[in-house]
C-alpha cells in the first residue's frame, strides 16, 4: 500500500475514451486481471445496466490502485453534457484531475466547460490526448489548439510511443507482441505486480518550456541549473503548468508514460488532525440502504462514531455512522476506520446532502452547472401523485439538480433536467425503482430573476404573542455570482443567534422572484437591522419576517428577468455561412467574425437557449449532415422577450399565498395584515441609507434593463413612539382601493400600484363632504378615546404603565376629566378587557366622563366602531386613536379622527387656557402658577399622612 493518499478524477467530453483510459490505468497498475471494453459491455467501472446498454458513463464510480508511494482513489465521471451535474459534484473532492481530449475531435465545446470548472475548483490538471492512433491526428496542431483555447502553459511531456506499453520481465508482466496481437494478448493476460514508476522520458524542449512558466525558474535555467520533477510538481500544484501526454487508451499506448508522470508530478495534500468531511454524493445500494459518499479532509472516521451537521434548511442533526465502506467498482470492503484523504461510503446517515460539509468542513459547496429546462412529469391515471412525490424526493437526494417541485394549484410534479438523454435515464430509473411508467410533458425554459439597483426590504411578523422584524438590503451582483448572504448588524442591536437564524432562513430555500415566479439569483442580501422580543419571539417568527422582508424588497425593486444563454461553435460548409449568420441573428444571438478552416467556416458566438432549441436538427438538414453544432451553457443574460414571458407566466406575486410580500402587525391584541407598499408606515425600526447605484444610465439602457419608476428612499428619523395619522387624501385613496379595486385591471409593468379616480368613489366622497357641510344645526358632541392606545402613545403615561398600569389609567382619567370640563363634550373612555375570562361589559361614571371596560372577546376597536355606528348620524363624533386601521374604519362611519399626538396637544392647550382664566380671575393671587411652581395639598402634609393618602388613592386602604 502507498503511504500518500490522493484522489484523482478522470474527466472528458463524451466518447473521448475516458472510461477506456481508466480501464487501461487499472490494468497497467495490476488492479485488473484482464482488460474490459466499453463496446463489449464489460468495462470494470461501467457497473450499471443502463451504462452498459448506452455505452456512456452516467454515474461517477470509484476504484483504487497503488502508484509508487501513492495510494490513489480513481473517480471516473460522466462525460455526457446531460450528466454534467454528477461530474461537478465529484470535483469537490478531487486532488488532481486527468482531462482526456479526443485527438480526433480536438477541444470541443464541453471541454471548455470542464476547463472552467477545473479552474473554479482550483484542481491541478494533467491532460491526456487520446486516440492518437487514428489517421489525421497531429500532435503539434493539437498542442497549439490546447495552448490557444485552454492555457498557454499546456506543455507536451511525452509523445505517443510507437508500440503498446510493455513491461520487462522484472515487472511480472509477460512480454507481448506488437500491434493487434499484442493488444489481444493484454486482454487475456494479467499483470501480477504494479507498474514500476520510473520518471518519464520527456521531449527535448520540456524543461525549457517548464522554465518559461515561472520567472525564478527561468533565471535558474538560464544560469545553467537543472530543473527537477519537484519543481514541475510545484507548478502543477499551483496550476501554472499543465503537462500533456499523448497516446491511445484502447491500444494501451502512452498509459505508462502518463502513470509515471503522475507519480512524479503529484504531491500529497495536507490534512488537519481535526475531523472534517465533504459529502459529494448520495446513492442507495441494491437493498435500498442509503449511502453517503464523502471524502475525509481531516482526522479519522470510526464505525459508530457520532456525526453532526445541518440540513439544507438549517436544521441540526446528529447520527451515527453504522458502516464504513471502501468501494472498488461494484464491490466494496467494509472497514472499521477511514483516514484523512480517503473516499468512503457511510450508512446510517439520513439527513446528509451532496455538497454538505461535516465537522471542520462547515461551508456547503454550491454547484455552478444547473439545468435550463423544466418538464412536467406525467403520471399514469392510477398513480397517486403524493406517493410518487415522496419517491421522487429520493431521486432528488441523489440528483439535486432535478429540483422536484410540487405545483399545488395544478397538482402537478415538475422536474428540471439537462437534456433528452437524462430524461430517458430518469424514466428508466423511475420504472425500475418504483415500478411506475412515466412520461414528460413539453419542456419550458428555466428563467431567473435579479434586480438592477439596491433596495431595502422590510418584514414584520407580530400576531398575538409573536414578534420579529427584519430589514434586508438587496444589492445586484455580476452575472453568474449567485446569491450571497451577510449580516451587518451589531450584536448590541440583535443577538448573534437571531442573526444566524435569519441567514439560515435565507439559505434554506429557493426564493421566487416577482416577475414570473422564477428563482432569484445574482444578488447580495445583507441583514441590516432587526428586532426581537425578549418574551414573545420564537424561531418561526424570524422565518416569517425574513421571507416577507425579501419579498417586500423584491416588490419595491427594479426587477430584471434573465434567460439562459448558450455559447456555441458552428462548423458549416463555407457556402452556407450566410444562412447560418442569418439564423443566429434571427435567434437574437451574437457572433464573432467567421473563420475558415479548409472547406469549412467556423462561427462562434452566443444565443438564447429558448431560440436555439432544435437548431441542431435544422443545421443537419440544410448542411446535409456536414455541419456540426456544439453548445455549452454560457450563463444567464437579460431576457430578450421579458414582457412576452411574463404575460405567458401570468404570475401574480400578491396572490402567491406561500410567498406573501405583506407584513403582520398587532394592535390591541389582534394581528392585522399590512400590504407591502404600506409596511414602511408601520415598521418599528428605521430604514437604512441605500448605497449609490452602480453603472451609468447609458450602461443600463444598453443592457436592456427597463428603469421603472420607484419610490424615493430616505433615512427616517427614529422616534421612540412611532405614530401614524392618515390624511384625507390617503383615506380617499384607501377607499378607492378597498371598494373599487376590481373595476380596473392592475398594471402589468412594475408593481407600484396605480389607480384611476373612479366616478363612484368621487361621488361617495362628495356626498360625504356635502353631508358634513349641511350640519349647520348644533348637535351633541362626542369624544371616544381608545384608552390603552393613548397610554402607550403618550410618553408620560407609557413610562408610568411600566411601573403600574392602574396608575396610568387613573392619571389618564383625571386628565380627561379636566379636558371634558373645559370643552363640554360627552367623553367616553374605552379600555380593552377582552382577555378577562368571563368578563362582562362594565360602564361607570368617573366624575364627569364615562368609562367603559369591554366584555370578553370584544376589543376597544370593536366597541368604538359599534358606538360610532349607533350615534354617528345624529351627533358629531370624534375618535382619538393612533391606530391607522381604526382611522380608516371610523372614517367610513362618518366620524372625525384625532391622533394621540393631537389629543395631547389639545389637553396641553386646555390646561394653558385654564391657567390663564385662573390668573385673570378677580381676587386671585398675583403669584403666577407656572409649570415649575405648583401649590399642591400634599406638599404641606406630614410624610406619614402623604403615604397613607396615596395608598387610599390607589385603593389599597379605605378611609
Amino acid at each position: 500500500m502507498g503511504t500518500k493518499k490522493v484522489t484523482v478524477g478522470i474527466l472528458a467530453h463524451v466518447d473521448a475514451g475516458k472510461t477506456t483510459l481508466a480501464e487501461a490505468i487499472l490494468y497497467r497498475t495490476g488492479m485488473l486481471r484482464r482488460l474490459g471494453r466499453v463496446d463489449h459491455q464489460d468495462a470494470f467501472l461501467d457497473t450499471d445496466a443502463m451504462e452498459r446498454a448506452r455505452g456512456i458513463t452516467i454515474f461517477s464510480k470509484q476504484a483504487k490502485f497503488v502508484l509508487g508511494d501513492f495510494d490513489v482513489t480513481l473517480l471516473d465521471t460522466p462525460g455526457h453534457v446531460d450528466f454534467s451535474a454528477e461530474m461537478e459534484r465529484t470535483l469537490q473532492v478531487l486532488d488532481y484531475a486527468v482531462l482526456v481530449i479526443s485527438g480526433a475531435d480536438g477541444v470541443q465545446g464541453h471541454v471548455e466547460t470542464l476547463w472552467r470548472l477545473l479552474s473554479r475548483y482550483q484542481i491541478p490538471t494533467v491532460l491526456f490526448i487520446n486516440k492518437m492512433d487514428q489517421e489525421g491526428t497531429d500532435e503539434a496542431e493539437l498542442l497549439l489548439q490546447l495552448q490557444k483555447q485552454l492555457n498557454e502553459h499546456c506543455i507536451k511531456v511525452c509523445s505517443m510511443p510507437q508500440q503498446p506499453d510493455n513491461a520487462d520481465t522484472a515487472s511480472g508482466i509477460r512480454p507481448l507482441g506488437t500491434g493487434t496481437d499484442a493488444v489481444s494478448a493484454m486482454r487475456t493476460n494479467a499483470s501480477d505486480s504494479p507498474l514500476p514508476c520510473a520518471a518519464p522520458v520527456p521531449v527535448p524542449d520540456f524543461w525549457e518550456n517548464v522554465a518559461m512558466c515561472q520567472e525564478d525558474l527561468l533565471e535558474r535555467y538560464l544560469d545553467g541549473d537543472m530543473l527537477t520533477w519537484e519543481d514541475a510538481a510545484l507548478l502543477v500544484k499551483e496550476r501554472k503548468l499543465f503537462p500533456c501526454f499523448f497516446g491511445s487508451a484502447l491500444k494501451v499506448c502512452g498509459v505508462d508514460a502518463l502513470l509515471s508522470g503522475l507519480s512524479k508530478l503529484m504531491k500529497e495534500p495536507e490534512y488537519t488532525e481535526e475531523f472534517g468531511a465533504r459529502v459529494f454524493k448520495i446513492t442507495r445500494d441494491e437493498t435500498g440502504k442509503r449511502l453517503t459518499h464523502l471524502k475525509l479532509t481531516g482526522g479519522s472516521l470510526f464505525t459508530r462514531q457520532s456525526l453532526r451537521g445541518q440540513t439544507a434548511d438549517g436544521q441540526e442533526w446528529e447520527e451515527k455512522a453504522d458502516q464504513i465502506r471502501i468501494y472498488n467498482g461494484s464491490g466494496y470492503e467494509q472497514v472499521q476506520q477511514a483516514a484523512a484523504g480517503e473516499i468512503c461510503s457511510v450508512t446510517g446517515l439520513s439527513q446528509t446532502y451532496a455538497g454538505e460539509g461535516i465537522g471542520a468542513q462547515t461551508e456547503p459547496v454550491l454547484p455552478l452547472l444547473e439545468p435550463v429546462l423544466t418538464y412536467q412529469i406525467e403520471l399514469p391515471p392510477d398513480c397517486d401523485a403524493h406517493t410518487m412525490l415522496r419517491n421522487l424526493r429520493q431521486l432528488e437526494e441523489e440528483e439535486p439538480e432535478l429540483s422536484i417541485v410540487w405545483e399545488e394549484a395544478s397538482s402537478e410534479i415538475c422536474a428540471q433536467v439537462m437534456g433528452e438523454v437524462q430524461m430517458e435515464i430518469l424514466k428508466n430509473q423511475i420504472r425500475e425503482r418504483f415500478g411506475v411508467p412515466v412520461s414528460f410533458g413539453q419542456g419550458s425554459i428555466v428563467y431567473r430573476e435579479t434586480i438592477a439597483a439596491p433596495v431595502e426590504g422590510v418584514g414584520h411578523f407580530e400576531p398575538l404573542r409573536h414578534y420579529a422584524e427584519v430589514h434586508l438590503l438587496l444589492e445586484p451582483l455580476e452575472r453568474g455570482m449567485g446569491l450571497q448572504f451577510a449580516s451587518a448588524v451589531s450584536e448590541d442591536v440583535l443577538d448573534r443567534n437571531w442573526q444566524r437564524l435569519v441567514l439560515t432562513h435565507l439559505e434554506e430555500k429557493r426564493h421566487k422572484g416577482v416577475l414570473c415566479g422564477a428563482e432569484i439569483t445574482d444578488m447580495k442580501i445583507t441583514l441590516v437591522n432587526g428586532r426581537a422580543h425578549i418574551k414573545h419571539t420564537e424561531g418561526g417568527d424570524f422565518r416569517q419576517a425574513t421571507y416577507r422582508a425579501l419579498r417586500q424588497g423584491l416588490m419595491r425593486a427594479q426587477n430584471v428577468l434573465l434567460e439562459p444563454v448558450y455559447s456555441f461553435r458552428l462548423e458549416i460548409p463555407q457556402e452556407q455561412i450566410g444562412r447560418a449568420m442569418t439564423d443566429i441573428q434571427r435567434m437574437n444571438g451574437t457572433f464573432e467574425p467567421p473563420q475558415t478552416e479548409g472547406k469549412f467556416a467556423i462561427l462562434c458566438g452566443s444565443a438564447p437557449v429558448a431560440c436555439m432549441r432544435g437548431y441542431q436538427q435544422e443545421v443537419t438538414s440544410y448542411s446535409r449532415g456536414r455541419g456540426k453544432l456544439f453548445c455549452t451553457l454560457q450563463g444567464y443574460a437579460v431576457c430578450h422577450n421579458a414582457e412576452e414571458v411574463m404575460a405567458a407566466a401570468g404570475y401574480d406575486p400578491e396572490a402567491d399565498m406561500e410567498n406573501p410580500p405583506s407584513s403582520v402587525f398587532c394592535a390591541h391584541g389582534a394581528g392585522f395584515v399590512v400590504p407591502w407598499d404600506q409596511v414602511e408606515d408601520y415598521m418599528h425600526l428605521e430604514a437604512v441609507a441605500l448605497p449609490s447605484e452602480k453603472g451609468s444610465a447609458d450602461e443600463k439602457e444598453a443592457s436592456g434593463i427597463a428603469q421603472s419608476s420607484r419610490a424615493e428612499y430616505f433615512v427616517r428619523e427614529r422616534k421612540e413612539t412611532p405614530e401614524t395619522f392618515v390624511s384625507e387624501e390617503e383615506l380617499e385613496e384607501i377607499f378607492k382601493r378597498t371598494y373599487y379595486q376590481n373595476s380596473e385591471p392592475k398594471s402589468k409593468k412594475g408593481y407600484q400600484k396605480r389607480y384611476r379616480e373612479e366616478a363612484p368613489a368621487r361621488r361617495l366622497m362628495e356626498r360625504s363632504r356635502a353631508a358634513e357641510a349641511d350640519r349647520s344645526k348644533p348637535r351633541e358632541r362626542y369624544l371616544l378615546v381608545d384608552g390603552y392606545n393613548i397610554i402607550f402613545s403618550w410618553e408620560m403615561l407609557r413610562e408610568l404603565s411600566k411601573v403600574n398600569i392602574e396608575s396610568a389609567r387613573n392619571l389618564l382619567m383625571d386628565v380627561l376629566c379636566d379636558y371634558q370640563g373645559f370643552n363640554g363634550c360627552t367623553l367616553i373612555l374605552v379600555f380593552d378587557a377582552y382577555r378577562v375570562e368571563g368578563g362582562q361589559e362594565r360602564v361607570f361614571n368617573y366624575h364627569n366622563i364615562h368609562v367603559v371596560f369591554t366584555k370578553e372577546a370584544e376589543t376597544a376597536d370593536q366597541y368604538i366602531e359599534k358606538t360610532v355606528h349607533k350615534i354617528g348620524k345624529k351627533a358629531d363624533v370624534t375618535v382619538a386613536t393612533s391606530d391607522a386601521l381604526e382611522q380608516v374604519i371610523i372614517y367610513g362611519q362618518g366620524a372625525r379622527r384625532m391622533a394621540a399626538r393631537e389629543l395631547l396637544e389639545e389637553v396641553e392647550l386646555t390646561r394653558e387656557k385654564v391657567l390663564e382664566r385662573i390668573e385673570k380671575r378677580p381676587g386671585s393671587t398675583q403669584k403666577q402658577l407656572t409649570e415649575n411652581d405648583h401649590n399642591y395639598l400634599f406638599d404641606h402634609l406630614p410624610e406619614e399622612l402623604v403615604s397613607y393618602m396615596e395608598e387610599v388613592r390607589l385603593g389599597k386602604r379605605e378611609l
